[in-house]
């Protein structure tokens, strides 16, 4: 327990990752207060200063703090204790060990993007299923809406003032094809309704050397990530597109 002490100790006055296996029992006081009795867990507490207490099943911590909480290891009545304080609010963890089984700590890199692997189709099932995601009041009319040999319309619906809208997708930053393939559309629904119709590129970003063309060509533009549209799936999963449509 005193190798053990000293090694913690160590990486937490190197804001290195720390990992400890163990039988603890944890003490909560702050926003409100909780015990958790004694059993075999893992400690996790990140370079950034917080904590996590895991349970052996369950992805979720029994008892954790966020970031910037500040450390005190010391023996009380024979157990190692870790407490981590944070200061606004007020909020202190004590986690006494008894047994000690592992301790691991490194200093970890990690400059990669997170990138969401979201489809074109799911962006599309997205937008269907919050609408308001193009604007306040548009209503889709329709998915994968055939215009012959001008291809086919990701979505087509309506505004709130009951204008045709064009919508087409882009997961990736939107370019000077895109502008153009919209604006094929936007002239071949004209041409067969005889209705004033909108143009919205749909995307991430628009590229800056669409920019002036998108304006040019009177077409517009609404920011949406894969993100977001993952988010929508997320929590309306299990639900069907025909209620949208």
């Amino acid at each position: 327990m005193e190798e053990a002490k000293a090694f913690i100790q160590e990486a937490l006055s190197r804001r290195r990752m720390l990992l400890v296996v163990g039988n603890c029992m944890v003490d909560y006081e702050g926003r409100a207060s909780s015990k958790l009795d004694w059993g075999e867990r893992l400690l996790v507490v990140k370079s950034d200063g917080s904590v996590m207490v895991h349970r052996p099943t369950g992805y979720e911590p029994v008892n954790w703090q966020p970031p910037g909480s500040i450390f005190h290891v010391e023996f009380e009545d024979g157990k190692l204790k870790i407490r981590a304080t944070r200061l606004q609010p007020k909020e202190v963890l004590n986690i006494f060990f008894d047994r000690v089984y592992h301790v691991f700590s490194a200093e970890l890199r990690d400059e990669g993007e997170f990138s969401m692997y979201v489809t074109e189709m799911d962006m599309q099932k997205a937008l269907l299923t919050m609408p308001e995601l193009v604007e306040e009041g548009f209503q889709p009319l329709a998915a994968e809406k055939e215009l012959g040999e001008s291809g086919f319309l990701d979505i087509l619906g309506q505004d709130s003032q009951g204008n045709l809208v064009v919508v087409e997708i882009k997961r990736n930053p939107a370019g000077r094809e895109a502008v153009l393939q919209l604006e094929r559309y936007v002239k071949t629904l004209r041409e067969k309704t005889g209705k004033q119709v909108r143009g919205v590129i749909v995307a991430p970003e628009i590229r800056r050397e669409a920019q002036g063309l998108l304006a040019a060509l009177k077409l517009e533009f609404r920011q949406v990530s894969p993100r977001r549209c993952y988010e929508v799936l997320k929590a309306g999963k299990g639900r069907k597109l025909s209620e949208f449509i």
